[in-house]
C-alpha cells in the first residue's frame, strides 16, 4: 500500500523531532511504499539536509512553516466573502471558547448534558470553518496573504466583543490581535499548499501523521477531499505541549486563552477525524481522552528502542564494561524539566551515608541559551555543594560530581555511559516517554525515578520510584540500592527483560504493520487501481471493500471539489522487491 508520511519539524531532516522513529518505521516496513510530506520548523533545519533515505521512500514533499512569501493572489468579490464568513466563523469559534452555552454546569445529569452538547457544537463550527477556508484555499490557489489581510484581523476582534465570549477574550488589545491572528496565519499555512492533488495526499491509501496538531492538518485535508483514512501517532501530546510553552512565555492573558481555544479546537477535529489515534505510553492516552478523544480509538503503542547497541552492556559479555558499585549515573539532555538541582541536592544526602558515592552527569544542554544557563547554575551549584576532595595531602582534589557528553575518550557511546554506575537515576519533574530509563533497562540497570509522566508505566515494578522534588526521598531509594547489591542485580535483570518485550523496534513495527492493514481493510474504495495497460488491477483492493456494510458507505464531499478530482483511476505503484529473507521473517 502507499503510506502518506506526516511529519512536522522531524523526519527526514537531521536531526528532527521523531525523526529516529519514522526511519525505523520506514525501513521496517519495506512491503509498502512510503511518501514524505514534511514541513520544517527553521531555516537552519532545512539547511542542515536529510538523512539518508531508504528505497521505499518515493516521493518527498517539503513546505516551510518559519516563512511564507506572499502568494501574490488578489482574490475577487465572492472569495473575500467566502474567506470572511469561514474566517469569521473560525474566529468565533475560538473566542467563544468551550465554556459557550454550558457555564456553570452544576444542574445534574441535564446540565451535564447541555454542556457536552455546547461543546459539540462548537467542534462542529470550528471544523466546518476549516474545511471552509481550505476548500477557498485549493479554489484559489492559498490564502497566504488573506490570512494577513486586515479583515482577518477585524473577524478576530469582532468575534472578542461579541455577546457570549470568553472573559479573556474581551480584554484583547490591537496587539493581542496581531498575535493571535499571525499565531492562527503560521499554523494554517499548510492549506495553501499544492499538495492536495489526486496524484498526492488524493493517491495515498492511508495517511499517518506522526504528530497531532500543523502535522496531521495535510492529513484532515487528504481525509475531507478524497477520504484518504487519517492515522494519528502522538508520543507528546501536542497540545499539553502547547499548554506548558504558553505557561512560559509570558504573554497576555486573552493572547493565551485565544492560541489555548484554537489549538484546543484543532486538537478535538484531528481526534473525531481520525480514524484510530496511537498514543506511545498511558499518560499521553489519559491527555487525548481529556481533549475529546474517543476511549474505541485509542491503540497504545510503545516506542521501539534498538536492542541490540545495549546487548554487550545489558548481558555482560565478556570484554563490557564492569559497573562501578558506587556510581550513579543520570543520561538526558539538560534543562529544568529534568531537575538536576533536586538530583544534586538528593547526592549531598547520599554522601552523608555513602562518602564514596560518586554522581556522572552525561548529557548536553538543550537547545537555546536556557539549556547553557541551566547547566552552568547546575554546575555552580555543584562546585558549592561539593568542593574539590583529595586522598592525601599530596593528591589533587576531585568533585565527585562529573559533567560530561557523549562521545568524549571516557564515553565513547552511549551504551557506555550507562555501563559506569551500578544504578541510574532519573530526577524530571516534567516528562513524556522517558527514553533514558528504557535504555538503562535495556542495558540491565536497577533505576530510581521520579514519578512524571509515562514512568510508572515503564518501570512496571522493576525500579524503585519516589515523588518528584522531593531530594530526601530521591536519596533514600538510592541509598537503599546502594547498600543491597544482590537487589540491584534483581531488578535490573527483571527491568532488561521488561523491555525486550515492550519497548522493542520489532514490536513497534510490527505493531503499525497490523494498524495499517486494519485500517486500509474497512476504508471505502474511492478509485479503481490499473495496471500499466489501463486493466483493473488484481487484489488492488481489499476483499473487505466489497462486502456491504457501514465501511463501504460513500463519505460526502464538499460540493466546491473540482471535477478533475473526481473518480480519476490511480496507476499502480511499482511493488518494491522484499528480500526472502525478510518475507520469511515476516510471516513468522
Amino acid at each position: 500500500m502507499r503510506i502518506g508520511l506526516l511529519t512536522e519539524g522531524g523526519y527526514p531532516y537531521v536531526g528532527g523531532d521523531a525523526g529516529l522513529w519514522c526511519d525505523r518505521l520506514v525501513r521496517g516496513l519495506g512491503q509498502h511504499e512510503f511518501d514524505i510530506y514534511a514541513l520544517s520548523r527553521t531555516e537552519r533545519q532545512e539547511d542542515e539536509g536529510w538523512i539518508r533515505l531508504p528505497p521505499q521512500v518515493g516521493r518527498v514533499r517539503t513546505a516551510p512553516l518559519w516563512t511564507a512569501p506572499s502568494d501574490g493572489v488578489v482574490h475577487g468579490r465572492r472569495a473575500r466573502r467566502r474567506f470572511s464568513e469561514a474566517y469569521g466563523e473560525l474566529a468565533a469559534a475560538v473566542c467563544a471558547g468551550p465554556e459557550a452555552g454550558g457555564r456553570e454546569a452544576v444542574g445534574g445529569t441535564e446540565a451535564a448534558g447541555d454542556t457536552a452538547a455546547s461543546v459539540s457544537l462548537q467542534a462542529d463550527r470550528f471544523a466546518g470553518a476549516l474545511y471552509g477556508l481550505a476548500e477557498l484555499a485549493r479554489d484559489e490557489a492559498g490564502l497566504v496573504g488573506a490570512l494577513r489581510s486586515e479583515s482577518a484581523v477585524r473577524a478576530l476582534e469582532r468575534a472578542c466583543r461579541a455577546p457570549g465570549a470568553l472573559r479573556s477574550a474581551r480584554t484583547a488589545r490591537v496587539p493581542d490581535l496581531l498575535t493571535v491572528a499571525a499565531h492562527i496565519e503560521r499554523a494554517l499555512r499548510p492549506l495553501s499548499l499544492d499538495w492536495y492533488e489526486d496524484d498526492l495526499l488524493g493517491s495515498a491509501d492511508l495517511c499517518h501523521a506522526a504528530a497531532g496538531g500543523g502535522a496531521a492538518l495535510p492529513g484532515l485535508l487528504a481525509r475531507h477531499f478524497f477520504g484518504v483514512p487519517l492515522l494519528v501517532t502522538e508520543y507528546g501530546v501536542q497540545l499539553r505541549a502547547h499548554y506548558l510553552a504558553a505557561a512560559t512565555l509570558g504573554e497576555a492573558p486573552a493572547v493565551r486563552a485565544l492560541l489555548a481555544a484554537f489549538h484546543g479546537g484543532l486538537a478535538t477535529e484531528v481526534y473525531r477525524a481520525a480514524t484510530l489515534i496511537t498514543p506511545g505510553n498511558t499518560h499521553a492516552r489519559r491527555w487525548q481522552e481529556r481533549c475529546g478523544a474517543d476511549r474505541a480509538k485509542l491503540r497504545t503503542v510503545h516506542p521501539g528502542m534498538e536492542a541490540a547497541r545495549f546487548a554487550d552492556v545489558g548481558e555482560g559479555v565478556e570484554g563490557s564494561r564492569a559497573a562501578d558499585p558506587d556510581t550513579l549515573v543520570w543520561v538526558g539532555r539538560v534543562e529544568p524539566a529534568k531537575d538536576l538541582i533536586s538530583l544534586l541536592h538528593a547526592f549531598a544526602e547520599i554522601r552523608k551515608a555513602e562518602p564514596k558515592t560518586r554522581l556522572r552527569i552525561v548529557g548536553a544542554p538543550a537547545g537555546g541559551p536556557d539549556g547553557v544557563t541551566y547547566l552552568a547554575h547546575c554546575k555552580a551549584l555543584a562546585a558549592q555543594l561539593f568542593p574539590d576532595e583529595a586522598e592525601g595531602a599530596h593528591a589533587v582534589g576531585e568533585n565527585p560530581v562529573a559533567f560530561e557528553e557523549i562521545g568524549g575518550p571516557e564515553i565513547p557511546s552511549l551504551a557506555e555511559a550507562y555501563a559506569g554506575g551500578a544504578l541510574v537515576v532519573l530526577s524530571s519533574v516534567v516528562e513524556g516517554f522517558p527514553v533514558s530509563l528504557v535504555e538503562a533497562m535495556l542495558c540491565g540497570r536497577a533505576t530510581v525515578s521520579t514519578d512524571a509522566g509515562a514512568v510508572v508505566e515503564v518501570i512496571g515494578g522493576t525500579g524503585l520510584v519516589v515523588p518528584p522534588r522531593n531530594p530526601r526521598a530521591l536519596a533514600e531509594a538510592c541509598v537503599a540500592l546502594l547498600r543491597d547489591p544482590e537487589r540491584r542485580e534483581r531488578l535490573g535483570a527483571a527491568a532488561r527483560a521488561r523491555a525486550l518485550e515492550l519497548f522493542t523496534v520489532e514490536q513497534n513495527i510490527a505493531a503499525f504493520h497490523g494498524i495499517y492493514l486494519e485500517i486500509v481493510s474497512h476504508s471505502p474504495v474511492s478509485r479503481v487501481l490499473v495496471d500499466g495497460e489501463g486493466e483493473p488491477l488484481p487484489f488492488g483492493v481489499p476483499a473487505e471493500a466489497h462486502v456491504p456494510g457501514r465501511w463501504t458507505e460513500p463519505r460526502l464531499m464538499s460540493a466546491g471539489r473540482p471535477r478533475w478530482a473526481e473518480g480519476a483511476p490511480v496507476r499502480a505503484t511499482v511493488p518494491v522487491p522484499v528480500p526472502v529473507a525478510a518475507s520469511v521473517g515476516e510471516g513468522a
